[in-house]
C-alpha cells in the first residue's frame, strides 16, 4: 500500500480510537527501517502514532519489549492502544529532544550519567527473566561484521579482495566473537546511542527503537552509547566513563567482571564489532534503500576501529588492512 494511504488510514484508525470526525497526523521521524512515525494532538495532550506496515515489520517485539522496559521503569514510550493486524500503535510522547542535539561540553556529564543510570536499570531487570530476550549469538555476531565486508568493502568501495585480506578480516571476525561470547550475558538495547535517546524532563532519558534487544554482551549498549557513530569524545575521556560504569555496575550486582582492565578489553573489542556493522548497514541503506544521510557518519565510525585495533596486537591486522585499501576513516583523539 502506498505510504499516502497508510497515512490516511492510520488517521481514519486515531480518528475511530477518540470518538471524532477526523484527526491530522505530522511526521514525527522515520528510523532506518520500514516504521514511520507520526505525532498529533487532541485536547492538547500530544501522542505518537507508529505506522509499522505489518508486510514489513514485525511489531509484536516492539510491544512485547516495550511493555517489559515499560514495567521495569524506564522511560519508554507507553502503548496506549495497538491494532497489529494493520501495524499501527498508540503511543505516549516522549517529546521531540533527541540526545544528540543537547549533547557538548557542558551537557555531557549529566545527560550521560542519566543514560548510564538508565542503563544499570536495563541491565539488572536481566535477572527477572533471563530467557525473555533471544540470544546475541556467534551467528548473529558474524552475520553483522559480514555486512561490512560485502556492503561498505564491497558494494560502496567497489573493493575485490584478494584471498589474504579475506584471511585478514576472518582472524579479527573470529577474535572479535570470541570477545563477545565470553562476556557476562545480559539484555542489551542492542542500538543505546543519541539518536534513540530522548532528552525528558522526568526519569530522564526517554528510549526509543528498543525492538530489536536480545541478550548478549555485557559492554555493548555502553559502547553504543560512548562511542557513538554520530558523535566522538577524546579516548581517555571514554575509558573514564567506562570504567566508571564498571564500578556502578559491580555496586547493583550487574555481572562485569572482576578486572576492570579486563572490562576496558571487552569494551574495545565490542566497539569494533559494532562499528563494523554500523559502517555496513549505513552503506547498504545508501545501495538498498536510498537513504545516503548516513554516509557521512562513516569515516568517524570507521575511526574508532582503527584507534582501537592500533592498541591490541590481535586486531592489527584489520587496522592494517584499512590502511592498505585506501579506506577512508577519520582520526579519533
Amino acid at each position: 500500500m502506498p505510504q499516502d494511504q497508510r497515512r490516511e488510514q492510520l488517521q481514519r484508525w486515531l480518528a475511530d480510537l477518540f470518538g471524532v470526525t477526523s484527526i491530522s497526523v505530522e511526521p514525527a521521524s522515520s528510523d532506518a527501517s520500514f516504521r514511520r512515525y507520526f505525532r498529533f494532538l487532541v485536547d492538547d495532550q500530544s501522542y505518537i502514532a507508529m505506522d509499522a506496515p505489518p508486510e514489513k515489520e514485525n511489531s509484536e517485539p516492539f510491544i512485547r519489549i516495550g511493555k517489559r522496559f515499560y514495567e521495569l521503569g524506564l522511560n519508554v514510550p507507553k502503548i496506549i492502544d495497538q491494532d497489529i493486524d494493520q501495524g499501527f500503535l498508540l503511543l505516549s510522547d516522549l517529546g521531540d529532544i533527541v540526545y544528540l542535539s543537547q549533547l557538548h561540553t557542558d551537557t555531557v556529564e549529566r545527560l550521560y550519567g542519566d543514560a548510564l543510570a538508565a542503563l544499570a536499570v536495563l541491565q539488572a531487570g536481566t535477572s527477572t527473566d533471563e530467557s525473555f530476550l533471544p540470544p546475541y549469538d556467534a551467528e548473529l555476531l558474524n552475520t553483522e561484521m559480514e555486512l561490512f565486508r560485502e556492503w561498505y568493502l564491497g558494494r560502496h568501495l567497489g573493493l575485490v579482495l584478494n584471498p589474504t585480506q579475506h584471511q585478514q578480516l576472518d582472524s579479527v571476525f573470529s577474535v572479535l566473537t570470541q570477545s563477545a561470547l565470553s562476556q557476562p550475558r545480559v539484555w542489551v538495547h542492542r542500538d543505546f546511542h543519541s539518536r534513540n535517546l530522548m532528552v525528558t524532563q522526568v526519569n530522564n532519558p526517554g528510549i526509543l527503537d528498543f525492538q530489536d534487544a536480545v541478550l548478549g554482551p555485557v559492554t555493548y549498549d555502553l559502547v553504543s552509547l560512548l562511542r557513538d557513530c554520530y558523535i566522538s569524545w577524546p579516548r581517555a575521556r571514554v575509558i573514564d566513563w567506562a570504567e566508571g560504569y564498571f564500578r556502578l555496575a559491580r555496586k547493583k550486582g550487574i555481572p562485569v567482571g572482576d578486572d576492570v582492565e579486563q572490562f576496558v578489553a571487552w569494551f574495545d573489542r565490542m566497539g569494533v564489532q559494532r562499528h563494523l556493522k554500523a559502517s555496513g548497514i549505513f552503506a547498504r541503506l545508501c545501495h538498498r534503500d536510498g537513504k545516503t544521510g548516513y554516509l557521512d557518519d562513516i569515516p568517524r565510525t570507521l575511526g574508532y576501529v582503527v584507534n582501537v585495533c592500533q592498541q591490541y596486537d590481535d586486531l592489527k591486522p584489520l587496522s592494517e588492512l584499512i590502511h592498505t585499501l585506501n579506506v577512508p576513516y577519520e582520526s579519533i583523539s
